[in-house]
């Protein structure tokens, strides 16, 4: 079993900028994927940003050039950079983590970005 805790989320101004935290309660193994994604009210949970093996990331295409995703194994942490928000950008963000040996799934409990235009 692994636990995943986000933080880092808030309410902002249109054209700020949050960074959000996953961190795990084990390290990160190289091939491990993990996924970034959000919930606006009253919509389904979509997917953001991605980081797996290799350094590939991937975005959607509503975020992309504005959030960055990065990892950092040792520590166990998935950061989301996320600059010139928008209003749409508000939404409950969640981290999932796929493990790379069982393809099993994990997630985060959420951290709230309220962006304010």
């Amino acid at each position: 079993q692994v636990q995943l805790v986000e933080s880092g989320g808030g309410l902002v101004q249109a054209g700020g900028s949050l960074r959000l935290s996953c961190t795990a309660s084990r390290i990160l193994f190289a091939s491990d994927v993990v996924r970034w994604y959000r919930q606006a009210p009253g919509k389904e949970r979509t997917f953001v940003a991605a980081t797996m093996s290799g350094g590939i990331t991937n975005y959607t295409d509503s975020v992309k050039g504005r959030f960055t995703i990065s990892r950092n194994n040792a520590k166990a942490t998935v950061l989301l950079e996320m600059n010139n928000l928008k209003s749409e950008d508000t939404a409950v963000y969640y981290c999932m983590l796929e493990t790379s040996l069982s393809r099993r799934t994990y997630w985060g409990q959420g951290t709230q970005v309220t962006v304010s235009s």
